[in-house]
């Protein structure tokens, strides 16, 4: 039997729990499918134990230089206390059930299973059919982009999952993948101990960045001692049943062999649209992501929220897109989707985040294009920091219109630098009122200063 609702939300990870619980709040019949766990990627194995493993290395790395500078030996890092302490703090903060119950204290009916679209306003999970009469919203997140490498898939490598889960971390690491996520890991596992090298195809770590941001990250990351290998392929990857062994190509990694104890595949993530039925709304189940408009329709009476909509894998761009498309559903008024100032940090040390176009984007898009740049060693607030001040501050600016499109601030606390250089890509604060601002001092923000006075000069 058919059963009739408003809305059928498939996936409740962060962006479809919040439609779900805020449509139901409003007093619509919402049913919320999700065969994982309520919450998704970024409560479990995303964004929070990740950052708390980068917290608990950065103290680790903090002491240690605290440590040289005054001449003592270093301390002992214990895995083993930081892993458990991970884990049972994210355990009493997320909770599966907890969540489910919580939507369904909001009004919502919650359906454990995979849900699949069979027809126009149709979602089939298991043997129960819904009909869904206001529309689908689309949640269902993405899974790790594993490469074709010849032998890969048939060793036990690590995803993400796998490296949050471990109970003690490994002699030796191979992490295929110079982005935002084999960065951070790699960064954390080398702090405990572990001998790392990272692999990455491109010409340098972070490549959608500013080039200079992800030359600034290899030298601090070899520093400490990680081999960075850019411009390198991987040929083939063996496993022995007890260690790994991955053959490079040739190129900036100069070709040869790594044998390490586990390898981590990082790079990237991808939609999986074949078994949501999208065909019935003549979306290509091959594609890479499901095209919306600004308001994110697919279609008539279909949405899609979060990382398939192919904007991004945030946890704050599915958050924006789920208010968006809950105002539309419920016919409430406010501003159309904008991705012209999607901030994005990586929460490695130094920290690098960016907003906005780089300026090798900005020029692709034909813009007339001015750029200016500080370094955080140059400033008060660095030279106070001494070590561990590594950074610099760049910014991109429209020179037509005089406001800037993009900006990078890498260094000590750079994500949080970042917010007032996103205000003013996203309001468009002309780079005029910028110089004007009084910025505090000493502060690392106040860099933002010194590189307008290196824009104005070029």
């Amino acid at each position: 039997m058919t059963e009739q609702v408003d809305v059928v939300v498939i996936g409740l990870g962060v962006g479809g729990e919040e439609v779900a619980g805020r449509l139901a709040e409003a007093g619509l019949s919402v049913v919320g499918v999700e065969a994982g766990l309520v919450g998704g990627e970024c409560p479990y194995w995303g964004c929070v134990p990740t950052k708390m493993m980068v917290r608990a290395a950065g103290l680790v790395a903090d002491v240690r230089r605290a440590e040289t500078v005054a001449g003592r030996a270093s301390i002992e890092a214990d895995w083993g206390l930081v892993a458990g302490r991970i884990r049972s703090e994210a355990t009493d903060t997320w909770d599966d059930q907890v969540a489910v119950d919580r939507f369904v204290g909001k009004g919502g009916t919650f359906v454990r299973g995979r849900g699949r679209i069979t027809g126009r306003g149709e979602v089939t999970v298991g043997d129960r059919v819904f009909t869904a009469r206001r529309g689908i919203v689309l949640a269902s997140g993405t899974v790790p982009s594993v490469p074709p490498i010849p032998g890969l898939a048939d060793g036990p490598y690590w995803t993400n999952r796998d490296a949050v889960q471990v109970e003690q971390p490994p002699a030796s690491l191979v992490v295929i993948g110079g982005g935002a996520i084999g960065v951070e890991f790699a960064q954390v596992f080398s702090r405990f101990g572990t001998t790392v090298t990272i692999v990455e195809a491109a010409d340098r770590l972070l490549p959608g960045e500013e080039p200079e941001a992800g030359q600034l990250l290899a030298e601090v990351l070899a520093e400490e001692g990680i081999d960075v290998r850019t411009a390198t392929s991987i040929e083939r990857v063996d496993h022995d049943g007890t260690t790994f062994t991955v053959a490079l190509g040739g190129g900036g990694g100069g070709g040869g062999t790594v044998v390490a104890e586990h390898v981590l595949v990082a790079t990237g993530r991808r939609a999986v649209l074949s078994d949501l039925g999208v065909d019935a709304y003549s979306v290509p189940t091959a594609a890479s992501a499901v095209e919306t408009d600004d308001r994110l329709r697919v279609a008539e009476g279909l949405w899609a929220v979060g990382d398939l909509t192919g904007h991004g894998a945030f946890t704050h761009v599915a958050m924006y897109q789920a208010d968006i498309v809950v105002r539309d559903i419920l016919g409430q008024d406010g501003p159309a989707a904008s991705y012209h100032a999607v901030p994005r940090v990586t929460f490695a040390d130094p920290e690098v985040g960016s907003v906005g176009l780089t300026e090798d984007q900005a020029r692709a898009a034909g813009l007339s294009i001015r750029a200016g740049s500080s370094q955080v060693p140059s400033s008060a607030r660095g030279w106070i920091h001494k070590v561990g001040n590594e950074g610099l501050i760049k910014l991109v600016e429209d020179a037509d219109r005089g406001v800037l499109v993009g900006a990078t601030s890498v260094g000590p606390h750079g994500g949080e630098v970042l917010g007032a250089l996103a205000v003013a890509v996203h309001a468009q604060v002309p780079v005029a009122q910028l110089r004007s601002m009084i910025y505090a001092y000493p502060t690392f923000h106040r860099g933002i200063e010194d590189a307008l006075r290196d824009l104005g000069r070029d």
